[in-house]
């Protein structure tokens, strides 16, 4: 094991959930052996010991823990997370019945406080504002889909009155109901930006490879090559001042393309992102860097690709790879651009076409594996409401390891609470941010991160952005 016994007892007081699955408590005195979260009476030091799995607890003479359940939790049958996303799903499927925060609870089998716990550990939000992201998702999917009265609308999704649903859904989606069924006609729309937006930061993130043939920045004016319903299309996103003009250029021209688009430049725009949390709770680490975002990729499966290409590899290397990959697979469309490919192009590559690319064999069945599984339907990236059951998802690929993981659940899947343990510039600036004399190893990553819960995937962003370069 990697982490110190003081410290391993340090995540059982504290019920980390994070380590479930790394590490099991045993207590001599009873002679059971637990998950790290368990909720029971935490033993004396002098009566634990630490196993690395099942087996060696269970070698020592030790049972599972009928509370927490450990066995289960080996077997993949945690009882709370099955049941949570069981009624994430639902939710996420009609949220116009469920009624309230309550509701949820009782679907879950829990009452409101610990399901405000399992929704910290699992889902890093709150209840409400999942419960309210999946109505403004669904009325979205709505409007795109049929001409239904807005005041209808807004009731029939769980809202009590048309200004809160108006009000949600303009924070939401940075307009009005009215406005973004008028988009939905016209492919085009301008929004006002956040307060402290950082424009400047946005587009040097997104040009950060100047050669990059799927993205290009010129000026204050943001291209994006993708498919739209297989077609190669280009989204545009042209700031001035405080507004941002979104257009479609050269798509399909449906309205739940329109749709698509428009959610995408939300992604692009790091959009659902709400940094005042952070930032009052770290006023130091955010000092210079207010209204920072983390810019998401424009799907998930375009960051499990980048994820897989930048391994171990120099970031020069990994945009080459990447350039070189697009250049293969990938569509062409407007200005020159070329639309990222989807899984089904990337799984019918051989790894010997990606070898004359520079690619190891190793890194060439990677990303065609996890290709081929995105494709074929064994991963539904679409279908991962947890991050604890999507990082079981994406580590049963093979060649996903835990910054693979977590670099993917916190870009292409925006859970708020990842940390890339391994992640080079991360323990570059730890190190220089703490004032330590070496980078610190994983445990001590992790250590030194875990004030910033629940909010580490922006601060890894600020601790990236210290180091003065541009985050990959």
């Amino acid at each position: 094991m990697r982490w110190t016994d003081e410290y391993l007892y340090e995540r059982i007081l504290e019920k980390d959930a994070s380590f479930d699955g790394r590490v099991l408590t045993g207590v001599v005195t009873t002679g059971i052996y637990c998950l790290p979260s368990c909720t029971a009476r935490k033993p004396l030091r002098e009566n634990v010991r630490f196993f690395p799995d099942e087996a060696a607890a269970a070698a020592a003479g030790l049972r599972p823990c009928r509370r927490c359940r450990p066995d289960r939790f080996y077997r993949e049958e945690d009882p709370d997370l099955a049941r949570l996303e069981e009624m994430l799903l639902a939710v996420n499927a009609s949220p116009g019945t469920w009624p309230s925060i309550e509701s949820l609870a009782e679907a879950v089998g829990v009452g409101s406080t610990k399901l405000k716990g399992l929704f910290r550990t699992h889902v890093h939000t709150t209840p409400a504002a999942f419960l309210q992201r999946a109505r403004i998702r669904t009325a979205c999917l709505r409007l795109a889909e049929d001409a239904e009265p807005l005041s209808s609308l807004g009731y029939g999704l769980g809202f009590e009155s048309a200004s809160g649903f108006h009000g949600a859904f303009r924070r939401q989606t940075g307009l009005t109901p009215g406005a973004y069924r008028a988009m939905l006609e016209t492919g085009g729309s301008t929004l006002t930006l956040p307060p402290g937006y950082r424009v400047a930061d946005l587009l040097r993130f997104h040009g950060r490879d100047p050669e990059s043939v799927s993205e290009r920045v010129e000026g204050t004016t943001l291209r994006k090559a993708y498919l739209a319903e297989g077609r190669p299309t280009v989204l545009s996103l042209a700031f001035a001042g405080n507004r941002v003009a979104i257009a479609v250029e050269d798509g399909p021209g449906s309205r739940r393309s329109r749709a698509a688009a428009h959610g995408a430049a939300l992604r692009l725009l790091g959009w659902h992102g709400d940094s005042g949390a952070f930032e009052a709770a770290h006023p130091e680490l955010a000092r210079g860097g207010e209204g920072l975002r983390i810019p998401l990729t424009l799907d998930p499966f375009e960051a499990l690709v980048w994820a897989i290409l930048g391994q171990q590899v120099n970031l020069a290397f990994a945009y080459a790879l990447r350039r070189d990959l697009i250049r293969l697979a990938g569509l062409p469309a407007a200005h020159g651009l070329i639309a990222h490919p989807d899984a089904k192009h990337l799984a019918g590559l051989t790894p010997e076409a990606l070898q004359v690319l520079r690619f190891s064999r190793r890194k060439a069945e990677y990303v065609i594996g996890a290709a081929a599984a995105v494709a074929g339907g064994s991963l539904r990236l679409d279908r991962l409401p947890t991050a604890t059951g999507a990082a079981r998802a994406l580590l049963a690929l093979r060649g996903c390891g835990t910054w693979t993981v977590q670099y993917v659940l916190m870009r292409g899947l925006g859970f708020a609470d990842c940390v890339p343990l391994g992640d080079a510039g991360l323990t570059l600036a730890l190190q220089r941010t703490f004032g330590l004399e070496e980078r610190p190893d994983a445990d001590a990553t992790a250590r030194l991160m875990a004030p910033f819960a629940p909010h580490r995937s922006l601060a890894t962003f600020h601790l990236w952005a210290s180091l003065k370069g541009v985050p990959a």
